[in-house]
C-alpha cells in the first residue's frame, strides 16, 4: 500500500495503445548527499515508454509512490497512445522512481534509520545523472511533475536552466511549504518519530500506532472530501472505508514513509524562479485543499517568471484533489498546445 496515494500498479498492466514499459535500473557509485554522507552504491530505477529515439520526456512521481503512477490508465491511456498529447512513437518517456521511493535505494534496503537524510536536492541530482550520465540525454522536451515531482520541476529549471524546453509543474506551489501542508506533514513526521517502537530508525517491528498517525496525516493531506463523501456516503460505510485503510499500514514501511516526508524540509525555489529560462505551464485544481486557489501565491509567484503561465482547473467530476496529477485528461489539451508552440 503506497500511504500519499492509494494506487496499485504494475509495468505488466500497460494499456494496449502504447508500447510496454522498459524497466532498468543504474548503480551510481559512492553518490554523494547534501550532508555529506556518501552511499557506496544507490540504486535508482526508472521505466521508459518508447523509443530512446524519440524527443525526450520525463515525468516525475509524488511522495511515497514511484514512477508508476503514470502508467494506470487515468494518465497513460489518455495521453501515450497514438495521436495524443505525449505519443509514445514520437517521444521517449522516461519515469524515474525518485531516492526513496519504488525500487530506488531507500531505508528499508536494510540501512532503517541510518540511511541518508536525503531531501529534495539530492532527489533531482540523482534524477539529472540517472538522465545524463546512464541514458545519455542532454536535452529534455519536456519535464511533467506531479505534488512532489512538480515542486523538484520547479527545482529542475533553477539547477538546470538549459536542459529543458518547457516545465509542467502540477499541484503544487513554487514557495517553501507552510501552513496546512506543513502541519500536515509534521502529523506524518511526529506521529512516527514519537511511538516508542520507532527506536530511532532502528525497530524491529513496524511501529503500528506510528503509521496509523501517518496514514491520518496522509488521508487529510491528499483525500478529496467530496469524492470521499460520495465513496462513503454513510456513517457504516464511511466506518468500513476508514477500518479497511487502517488495517493495511502495516504494509508500509515507517522509514521510507518518514524520509520521504521529511525530504521537502529546505524546498523553496521562489527566491530564484527568475533564473529559470524554460517555458513553465503550471496548473492546479481548484479542489487542491493542499495548495488552495484562494492563496494567489501562484498567480503572484509565476509573474517573476520570464516565460510563466498558469492554469486552474475548476473543480469538476473528473478532478480529485490534490492527487488530480495522474488523471491525464485534465491535462491533453495544455500539453498539445504548449508542444505544438514550442
Amino acid at each position: 500500500m503506497r500511504f500519499g496515494l492509494c494506487l496499485l500498479l504494475t509495468l505488466s498492466a500497460y494499456a494496449a495503445n502504447y508500447p510496454a514499459p522498459v524497466e532498468g535500473d543504474w548503480i551510481v557509485r559512492n553518490f554523494r548527499f547534501h550532508t555529506g554522507e556518501v552511499l557506496p552504491e544507490l540504486r535508482l530505477h526508472y521505466a521508459t515508454v518508447g523509443a530512446a529515439s524519440g524527443q525526450p520526456v520525463m515525468l516525475l512521481h509524488g511522495t511515497t509512490v514511484s514512477g508508476r503512477v503514470f502508467l494506470g490508465s487515468q494518465f497513460a491511456d489518455e495521453l501515450f497512445g497514438p495521436g495524443q498529447s505525449l505519443d509514445a512513437t514520437r517521444f521517449f518517456i522516461i519515469l524515474p522512481d525518485s531516492i526513496g521511493h519504488g525500487t530506488s535505494s531507500k531505508p528499508s534496503d536494510g540501512l532503517k534509520g541510518h540511511f541518508p537524510h536525503y531531501t529534495y536536492d539530492d532527489m533531482v541530482r540523482a534524477q539529472y545523472r540517472l538522465l545524463t550520465e546512464h541514458l545519455g540525454i542532454r536535452h529534455l522536451r519536456l519535464i511533467i511533475g506531479g505534488s512532489m515531482g512538480g515542486m523538484h520541476a520547479w527545482m529542475w529549471g533553477e539547477m538546470y536552466p538549459d536542459l529543458m524546453n518547457s516545465l509542467v509543474p502540477l499541484q503544487c506551489l513554487p514557495v517553501e511549504i507552510a501552513g496546512i501542508n506543513r502541519m500536515l506533514r509534521r502529523v506524518v513526521i511526529d506521529g512516527i518519530r514519537n511511538d516508542p517502537e520507532w527506536r530511532n530508525g532502528d525497530y524491529q517491528s513496524q511501529p503500528i500506532r506510528g503509521l496509523i498517525a501517518a496514514r491520518v496525516g496522509f488521508l487529510a493531506l491528499n483525500g478529496n472530501p467530496v469524492q470521499l463523501y460520495r465513496s462513503s456516503p454513510t456513517q457504516e460505510q464511511a466506518d468500513v472505508a476508514f477500518d479497511r485503510m487502517m488495517s493495511q499500514v502495516g504494509n508500509s514501511d515507517a522509514n521510507d514513509i518518514l524520509y520521504a516526508t521529511d525530504a521537502s524540509r529546505d524546498y523553496n525555489p521562489a527566491p530564484r524562479l527568475d533564473k529559470i529560462r524554460a517555458r513553465v505551464l503550471a496548473i492546479n485544481t481548484a479542489d487542491d485543499s493542499v495548495n488552495p486557489p484562494e492563496l494567489g501565491v501562484m498567480e503572484r509567484e509565476v509573474k517573476r517568471v520570464k516565460n510563466g503561465a498558469y492554469v486552474l482547473i475548476p473543480r469538476s467530476d473528473d478532478t480529485n484533489g490534490h492527487v488530480s496529477y495522474y488523471i491525464g485528461k485534465l491535462y491533453t489539451k495544455y500539453l498539445a498546445d504548449l508542444l505544438a508552440t514550442q
